[in-house]
């Protein structure tokens, strides 16, 4: 079974930044042969792709509104994905998930992913 854990997520003051975390785990789960996502729901809306990254950690695809702003990488040897967000607006608070699909390509479609993490709240003050 897979767990993924998010952590990080907290209070920041509009323009400040905050780095996510997602560290995986799992005895029949290979991190560093599947992509990952971020996804992110605020209360009252859908969950909502933030980015991605492909196995390797070269190839990432952002939400244009994140674009410029958040930066996802992975280190496969700690098994764990990182959101760098920067220049936070009140827009992106929001629950932040991660999750992992079974595939090495990256996707931006919620259904496409097979495991979820328990998710980490982001609040942004302004």
């Amino acid at each position: 079974q897979v767990q993924l854990v998010e952590s990080g997520g907290g209070l920041v003051q509009v323009g400040g930044s905050l780095r996510l975390s997602c560290a995986a785990s799992g005895r029949t789960f290979t991190f560093s042969t599947v992509a990952m996502g971020w996804f992110r729901q605020a209360p009252g809306n859908e969950r909502e792709f933030v980015g991605g990254i492909n196995w390797s950690g070269k190839i990432t695809d952002y939400a244009e509104s994140v674009k410029g702003r958040f930066t996802i990488s992975r280190d496969n040897a700690k098994s764990t994905m990182y959101l760098q967000m920067n220049g936070l607006k009140p827009e992106d608070a929001a629950v932040y998930y991660c999750a992992g699909r079974d595939y090495s390509n990256l996707s931006s479609r919620a259904g496409s992913f097979t495991s979820w993490g328990q998710g980490t709240r982001v609040t942004v003050s302004s």
